[in-house]
């Protein structure tokens, strides 16, 4: 497995640059200060909505850590997953850890359109992915970045109706290979029914399940070809330590 960047020994690690059109100097700054207060602010709304008005149960928060370049690799069931994997990975210590706010691949067409939804998917860090999801460039931005800071992706590509895994895709195996970060499986259940398919108001009065998975040892893609096949095994393995955590979160709620 390789080595995470550890700020105790290279300092405190430096904000990753933005994604999309390339800001510098004042502009630069404005956009961090801009992105730290309004994604803590809707994260703080979120953690209200879903602890206090549904039921949010976590666990293993303990394995995800403190440190840049890790990769928190999802199964996806609503729209508002990205809030609800890092606000329970980090919240509320990335109040004074800012690096901690995850980067979040979004689909452009659901979280940049109209031009204030727009405003504020830049704002919570949302890297725009075109239509089709086939785009490199996203690609190379989530590459960017990732380094520096911490991801979430959801290797699915797309929520689940009955929330169940689906297959996954290789991007985010790309996206591995590439950075070589730590990966954080992490399985969630519950959200398909605060917020399904074709809805826009979040619901109340429900069960949420968070749960963290230990790092996964990679190490045998590094010697292969980087391409979509090593990218694709990777994947898979990843997401049969998620649907491990998904199975054990279902198990216990049939024991309640």
């Amino acid at each position: 497995m390789p080595d995470p960047v550890d700020p105790r020994r290279a300092g405190r690690p430096p904000l990753p640059t933005p994604p999309g059109r390339r800001r510098t100097g004042l502009a630069r700054i404005i956009w961090l200060v801009l992105a730290y207060v309004v994604t803590h602010a809707c994260v703080a709304i979120m953690w209200v909505y879903l602890h206090v008005f549904n039921r949010t149960t976590v666990s293993g928060r303990q394995h995800v850590g403190s440190t840049p370049n890790t990769l928190l690799l999802s199964n996806h069931q609503s729209m508002i997953d990205s809030f609800l994997v890092g606000m329970e990975a980090f919240f509320p210590g990335s109040f004074i850890k800012p690096w901690l706010i995850p980067w979040n691949p979004a689909a452009e067409e659901n979280f940049f359109h109209p031009g204030w939804l727009g405003w504020l998917a830049d704002k919570w860090r949302c890297i725009p992915v075109k239509e089709g999801r086939r785009d490199l460039g996203a690609l190379r931005q989530m590459i960017a970045v990732l380094p520096g800071g911490v991801m979430t992706l959801f290797p699915e590509g797309g929520r689940t109706r009955d929330g169940s895994i689906r297959a996954s895709r290789p991007g985010a195996g790309l996206v591995v290979l590439s950075t070589r970060p730590r990966v954080i499986p992490v399985a969630i259940h519950g959200m398909q029914d605060v917020l399904p398919i074709g809805t826009f108001l979040p619901r109340i009065g429900k069960r949420v399940d968070v749960s963290f998975g230990p790092p996964v040892d990679y190490s045998e893609f590094l010697g292969r070809s980087r391409d979509r096949e090593t990218a694709q095994a990777l994947v898979d393995k990843v997401m049969s330590e998620v649907l491990r955590l998904h199975t054990e979160i279902r198990q216990r709620r049939q024991a309640r």
